[in-house]
């Protein structure tokens, strides 16, 4: 007999079927047995009666995890055992036949316990499996793929960027080295930047979502070393401001699909889905800092960036006084910006460049990029780098390249604040940071 999909059940009321999946709960009444059992779509009540000794037997001997597959047949609820809770929960299964899959060793504590977050982390095969996990991950999947739909709706098109790259786009320090072939060194990418512009010249508009690693000592609740980013470039651009407004379109839709998509989740995690206006509310660095001089008396006005306390503060103060979750912060200093990221002509000593802040945290940065060969070239030089390291990304400005620009967001941060997580690594399916891979370094 061919398995059914708990969530196809109602199509099959009073007829027999195969389901298969974990043990979720086990409970005895007297001579009834019933577990609840979940599979990919859904949880479903099972029951054995202590008339039918062989399904019974087996039923007494499962635990939490074990994985079986059931026969029997779907049966409306009694009226007063009705869960409306569940999608399923007027129905259940009358178990005749019980085979057991794999076993489960004892379970090291409750599976939906509340747990730290190390602990939560070591037993992370066991703890993605709670209901909680699963919604941030359902929810995480789902902002990829809106992400997605998104810019091919307005024809970009999809590349994957390489991992292991010959040069650090960020021309930093902060770079994971790789021994490669030949005696070379090689480096973990910490951005696809350089492969988006030359994709640029290539197909105008492109888009990527690979992975990116910073070797930054940090032991934060918003930062990783290895971390998935939803990347764009554009070409044929005026300034930054038509990289923002592609922007505003995504995150839009990511909010509409992500809501209608997953209210419930929005629901079980108790947050409010994100406030966005027609348009996201946008300051220039200085005039952001004014107000955090003005509101809250502290002049942060000779920085180059935003200490964490000030974005979370001008996030609230953009909920509170402009009713969004979202800002812009643009005209970050030119010392503070990647070497390829272009000045404003009109606000010498100042970029083209942006961040987006939502709910406390910079979760985007871009900006327009310089797109003439020989600008980039004085500007690597004026940093201290050698052109002659960055030839092959330095080839596509010979060739041609168009004004454009582009942004890159971090997906587990996205992730941590739609569900207003306290911790990014919660975001994150399995978190590589200073003190764990899997598990923890010092052990």
């Amino acid at each position: 007999m061919k398995r059914v999909y708990i969530k196809d059940l109602h199509d099959h009321i009073g007829a027999e079927v195969t389901v298969a999946g974990w043990v979720d709960v086990r409970r005895d009444q007297g001579k009834l047995i019933f577990i609840e059992l979940r599979d990919m779509t859904g949880q479903i009540q099972t029951v054995s009666f202590a008339g039918n000794k062989e399904a019974h037997g087996v039923m007494e001997t499962l635990r939490p995890e074990w994985v079986v597959e059931i026969k029997g047949s779907v049966n409306k609820r009694p009226e007063k055992t009705v869960n409306s809770d569940l999608e399923t929960g007027d129905i259940e299964i009358e178990a005749k036949e019980i085979f057991v899959l794999s076993k489960a060793q004892e379970l090291p504590f409750e599976k939906d316990a509340e747990l730290n977050l190390d602990t939560h982390l070591d037993y992370l095969p066991l703890t993605l499996r709670t209901e909680r996990s699963q919604n941030i991950f359902k929810l995480q999947a789902t902002l990829i793929e809106t992400f997605r739909s998104a810019l091919r709706e307005q024809f970009f098109i999809e590349f994957q960027a390489p991992e292991i790259v010959g040069s650090d786009a960020e021309g930093g320090a902060n770079v994971f080295k790789v021994e490669y072939f030949n005696d070379k060194v090689a480096y973990l990418a910490t951005s696809p930047q350089f492969y988006k512009q030359i994709m640029v010249g290539v197909f105008e508009r492109v888009f990527t979502t690979p992975k990116a690693f910073r070797a930054e000592k940090h032991s934060t609740t918003r930062h990783l070393n290895e971390y998935a980013t939803l990347d764009f470039e554009m070409g044929f651009i005026k300034d930054h401001r038509d990289v923002m407004a592609v922007l505003e379109g995504v995150v839009k839709h990511l909010i509409k699909t992500v809501s209608e998509k997953h209210a419930n989740i929005f629901k079980l995690f108790d947050v409010e889905i994100p406030r966005i206006p027609d348009a996201i509310p946008v300051l220039k660095l200085r005039e952001a800092q004014e107000i955090i001089k003005k509101e809250t008396g502290e002049d942060c006005s000779k920085e180059p960036d935003l200490e964490p306390a000030h974005e979370r503060f001008l996030c609230e103060y953009s909920r509170d006084t402009l009713n969004s979750d979202f800002l812009f912060i643009t005209h970050y200093p030119v010392s503070k910006r990647p070497f390829y990221t272009h000045e404003d002509e009109g606000d010498t000593g100042y970029t083209k460049s942006f961040d987006l802040l939502f709910r406390g945290v910079e979760i985007t940065t871009g900006g327009q990029r310089i797109h003439d060969h020989d600008t980039l070239v004085g500007k690597m030089k004026a940093r201290g780098l050698d052109p002659e390291k960055f030839s092959y990304y330095l080839q596509a400005f010979k060739y041609g390249m168009p004004p454009h620009g582009g942004c890159a967001t971090g997906l587990e941060r996205l992730t941590q604040k739609f569900l207003n997580l306290e911790n990014v690594k919660e975001a994150t399916l399995f978190p590589r940071e200073i003190n764990r891979i899997d598990t923890l370094l010092s052990e």
